[in-house]
């Protein structure tokens, strides 16, 4: 499954004077909307975004995530996003990759685990609903 095309998004973006901080350098928050934009595209792909989510009873909160810098980006640098569902079967982690367009350098890294919450009941799932593996096309 991780080497599977359908389960990957890529996408690009520019680096906007507003991302920066006084140094020059993305300020670190900007990395997890990076991310989040990489993310999306990824959901999107299962028609599974976070509208679908919401309308199929369940809301999925990031509840853990890392980020790891190899090299800063700066204002008007082009990047490239993939994301990658890593697990899917109780939790939804998808890992991160940041490449520099136009050398192809990856300049940071992370991840983010997100859990199904039935928005009802507010209650935690152990196991992600079927819902999430029938848009995913796999079976639990």
């Amino acid at each position: 499954m991780l080497n599977d095309p359908r389960f990957t998004a890529e996408v690009e973006l520019s680096i906007a004077f507003h991302d920066i901080d006084m140094m020059g350098v993305v300020w670190h928050g900007n990395y997890f909307r990076y991310f989040e934009i990489a993310r999306e595209a990824l959901l999107n792909q299962f028609d599974y975004g976070y509208r679908q989510m919401k309308a199929s009873g369940y809301l999925w909160p990031v509840v853990d995530t890392r980020v790891k810098y190899r090299h800063a980006l700066t204002f008007e640098q082009r990047i490239r996003v993939r994301a990658r569902v890593e697990e899917y079967e109780n939790r939804l982690r998808i890992a991160y990759d940041i490449f520099d367009a136009e050398s192809g350098q990856r300049t940071t890294s992370g991840y983010t685990i997100q859990v199904a919450v039935e928005e009802q009941s507010r209650e935690l799932c152990f196991v992600s609903p079927a819902v999430l593996f029938e848009r995913m096309g796999v079976t639990p």
